[in-house]
């Protein structure tokens, strides 16, 4: 058997490719480990030479151990292929992680186990998807195959199981992530009606996590969907009477509406019985937040110091992102936005460059992290929307495919 060397005198080098050969042995724990100790080296510094050698490599052990292993080893073998594709950035072998991927996570997806094993599957899927999709076809893929493990379709051949909230969330966390990417301009009409009324239904569960993950979905629809092009343009002229204005775009208004009066519920509920106070505050928080949008076109400002400079986000999907990939690469975030080229071209962020004094303290915990002011017409906010703009067309139409929510009454 390989021995996984883990002590401090041994070279990083020599550790990765020892990690990385122990993937290879038969016994469960000593791959536990290995996939341990290659999430370590990734999250304390960027690999980018053992992964221009041995990206591939790394990528087919990790799908093996995604097949085969305990929940515990699939979910580090997920967080593994994630940390690899954020090391790739753009390109083809972001590409070829995900092609390589999407059919074992959908696989896996469909055992429906642990819902820590499904949260990252799912996280893994998003990420890879983010990085590696070109193709409109290939997010619409992966969202659906996101939507499929709350709303499993009979042709998809998933044992209908009653979803749990942890996995509820995490689904729809994820889909909201690759949400924040799509032309929104392409979608139709029943797509965003049966996203709305399924999510809809999440703002009534009891478990606070589904909620504030559907808050944050529906955010993202309605910053993104520009409804009003539903309202009769091909009905006639800008003169259409009330009976000219299709039945679909009414029956939107009155899904915004039933969401609207939701909100304004959750954003004033009060604590019952065994309420965590901080959890409390967070659903209140971020359902005042989007009560302000929905009402009054307010989107949440937020500002982050990172190695003395700071990244602010002034909308929905902003937020949403910096969120997701922050929940996904954990104590690591803090080193990747130092120094991940694709992650500063994400966010058009730029750190300080390292200075002949030495390196400061940027551990997450030190993260000065706040909301800003809200206004619809301030300068940040301009500025950010044309950034939006901006990025959009640099990846030249990336994600302009239909997102597919399988919506089924209950």
């Amino acid at each position: 058997m390989i021995s996984v060397g883990f002590g401090a005198d041994v070279e990083k080098d020599n550790l990765l490719d020892q990690s990385l050969d122990a993937l290879y042995e038969k016994r469960g724990s000593t791959r536990e480990k290995a996939l341990e100790s290659i999430i370590e080296a990734f999250s304390q510094e960027l690999q980018h030479e053992f992964v221009e050698k041995k990206c591939a490599t790394l990528l087919h052990q990790c799908l093996n151990s995604i097949k085969k292993g305990s929940v515990k080893e699939i979910s580090l073998a997920s967080h593994a292929i994630g940390l690899l594709a954020l090391t790739t950035g753009s390109g083809n072998n972001a590409r070829e992680i995900l092609e390589d991927s999407v059919i074992p996570i959908s696989q896996a997806l469909r055992s429906r186990s642990e819902s820590s094993k499904v949260a990252s599957l799912l996280d893994c899927l998003a990420v890879i998807t983010f990085i590696g999709g070109e193709e409109p076809e290939e997010t619409e893929r992966s969202m659906q195959i996101m939507w499929d493990v709350v709303h499993p379709k009979s042709s998809t051949n998933v044992v209908a199981t009653k979803t749990s909230p942890a996995v509820t969330a995490a689904t729809v966390s994820a889909w909201s992530f690759l949400l924040t990417t799509i032309n929104a301009g392409s979608l139709g009409l029943k797509d965003w009606q049966e996203s709305i009324a399924y999510l809809s239904t999440l703002l009534d569960k009891d478990d606070r996590s589904v909620r504030i993950a559907a808050g944050e979905a529906l955010a993202v629809i309605f910053e993104v969907g520009d409804f009003e092009r539903f309202s009769g343009e091909k009905v006639g002229s800008g003169n259409n009477t009330d009976n000219d204005i299709p039945e679909g775009y009414i029956h939107l208004k009155g899904l915004k509406g039933k969401v609207l009066n939701q909100v304004r519920e959750l954003a004033s509920e009060a604590g019952g019985k065994g309420a965590i106070k901080k959890d409390l505050n967070n659903q209140r928080n971020m359902f005042r937040d989007l009560l302000d949008f929905l009402e009054d076109g307010y989107s949440p400002e937020t500002s982050i110091k990172i190695g003395g400079e700071t990244l602010t986000t002034s909308s929905w999907s902003e937020l949403i992102r910096l969120n997701f990939l922050k929940h996904f690469l954990r104590g690591a975030f803090v080193k990747h936005m130092l120094e991940n080229v694709f992650l500063h071209e994400v966010f058009r962020f730029t750190p300080k460059k390292k200075t002949a004094w030495g390196n400061e303290d940027y551990s997450l915990d030190k993260l000065n992290e706040k909301r800003l002011y809200k206004s619809p017409n301030s300068a940040l906010a301009k500025a950010r929307t044309q950034y939006m703009n901006k990025q959009r067309m640099m990846l030249k139409d990336r994600k302009t495919g239909h997102f597919a929510a399988a919506y089924s009454e209950e």
